[in-house]
């Protein structure tokens, strides 16, 4: 299982797209949504939180994946989700979009919410933990957040587009960040083209 969370950061779209490219490929997800998150969802994707599951609910009016069975999404402060605790068996988590908040956060091992006690417990127990993070510029706070993270195990995949794909659309780049994300977790995929498939 795979635990892919959304944090208050520009970029949600990524987030939704690798739930919806994992549920394609058969993996079990649980999903996790911040509250100031869901105010970027509707401001970026037009869509506000309604219902008890309100990433199912967004999941399904999107139409990308057929069968939402292996999906299930938990509050950003409910500790009573298994994720919560390191008996549970998830095998790696990603915080895609990441804010500096939640990297500061998780950084510093401050567990204040279900996203980083999520982090907090792959770090400990020795899982896969991957943060996309979005900010730009970067001052020496977050660039130090970042090193942190890293020498505690966290893996640091900026949203930085690769253009020798050759991107003609907002989608492709989405992908390609996407794709970097599905190569950690050692999933495979057809987001884009690796450097040695394309022709130049």
């Amino acid at each position: 299982m795979i635990i892919t969370a959304i944090s208050g950061a520009s970029g949600s779209i990524l987030g939704i797209r690798l739930i919806e490219e994992l549920l394609l490929s058969g993996e079990k997800i649980t999903g996790i949504v911040s509250d100031s998150s869901w105010q970027i969802i509707g401001h970026e994707l037009s869509w506000k939180k309604e219902g008890p599951e309100p990433l199912k609910t967004f999941l399904k009016k999107r139409g990308m994946v057929s069968s939402l069975e292996n999906f299930q999404e938990y509050a950003n402060n409910d500790f009573f989700s298994p994720a919560a605790s390191g008996s549970s068996s998830f095998d790696a988590v990603v915080v895609i979009p990441c804010s500096m908040k939640t990297l500061s956060a998780i950084s510093h091992g401050y567990a204040d919410n279900l996203i980083t006690r999520t982090c907090d417990v792959a770090l400990k127990e020795g899982r896969r933990c991957i943060v996309v993070p979005r900010e730009t510029p970067l001052s020496v706070i977050h660039l130090e957040n970042m090193l942190k993270a890293a020498k505690s195990g966290v893996q640091i995949v900026p949203p930085s587009p690769g253009f020798y794909t050759l991107p003609e659309s907002v989608e492709d780049i989405v992908n390609f960040i996407v794709g970097k994300v599905l190569h950690l977790l050692g999933k495979k995929h057809h987001l884009f083209k690796a450097w040695g498939e394309i022709k130049v």
